[in-house]
């Protein structure tokens, strides 16, 4: 009875703060749905390239990829992007509640920064619901899934946006404390995503870049959620790719707890500055 008591006080918490974030993102209705449409912006440079590229290929592929199933890697880069907003959008609100002066009655203590973490999730899960929702119904009816597959497939998105808002709430900590730091790793961070493979499949990337890329976790997360959807073998799939399943995992208990943790270590030594 009181561990149900418990975790329903710890549920009421994170859905205080996504409700709180959702309610914010709403105020900005115009700058949420433009957030929609620039990953898909973004994404039409690499479609008109790569048609280019397919034409010109002797076998008419690059790797895994053709002209019947490039789609698929389009529709994913389209989500990554959409989902790439977390891990800077959470610095971001942070500094709104810096400024507006209503973030010291957040991290009041005691507060577990896991609520922060999971409250920001949801919100953003939810901030992106309306075109994820549309995407995928779209690309089931030309590229359909068995229901198995299509399950693993959301669960790897869901573990995608736990891993990307680790990424967000260590960004997070230096938006509250040191902001100069902030915009350097901010910097970094997207260095990492250019070598992600998220617009051009890796077979397209030179000798050199290739070898960067595949020190990227980013890119197995990537990778491994478009190989799931076109072998749409769940067991296939695991099988023959267990390094890109192994990172996904680590990553997946790593980045989160490792957030957390620099988190609370870097805000108890330096508290709120920059006002």
């Amino acid at each position: 009875m009181r561990s149900i008591k418990k975790f329903r006080r710890v549920f009421s918490k994170i859905i205080a703060i996504a409700e709180k974030n959702v309610r914010t993102q709403i105020r900005f209705k115009y700058y949420m749905i433009w957030k929609w449409i620039l990953p898909f912006l973004t994404l039409l440079v690499p479609m008109m390239i790569m048609n280019t590229v397919f034409e010109l290929s002797t076998d008419k592929n690059i790797g895994p990829w053709t002209t019947q199933n490039f789609m698929i890697f389009i529709f994913i880069g389209y989500i990554i992007m959409l989902m790439q907003n977390m891990i800077f959008l959470i610095p971001k609100s942070l500094i709104q509640e810096k400024y507006w002066k209503t973030l010291p009655a957040l991290m009041t203590a005691p507060f577990n920064r896991f609520y922060l973490l999971f409250g920001y999730i949801i919100s953003e899960f939810i901030g992106i619901l309306i075109p994820f929702t549309a995407f995928l119904i779209v690309m089931l009816f030309f590229f359909p899934l068995s229901i198995p597959t299509l399950i693993m497939v959301i669960l790897m998105f869901f573990g995608i946006g736990i891993i990307f808002s680790g990424l967000g709430l260590f960004l997070g900590v230096f938006a509250v404390s040191n902001e100069n730091f902030l915009y350097v790793f901010n910097i970094i961070i997207r260095l990492i995503f250019w070598f992600s493979c998220v617009s051009y499949p890796f077979q397209l990337f030179p000798r050199g870049a290739q070898n960067i890329i595949q020190l990227n976790p980013i890119y197995y997360l990537i990778d491994l959620i478009r190989f799931t959807w076109i072998e749409n073998n769940i067991i296939f799939t695991i099988q023959s790719h267990q390094i890109h399943m192994t990172i996904f995992a680590m990553s997946l208990i790593f980045f989160p707890i490792i957030s957390v943790v620099i988190f609370n270590k870097i805000y108890k030594k330096l508290g709120i500055t920059g006002y």
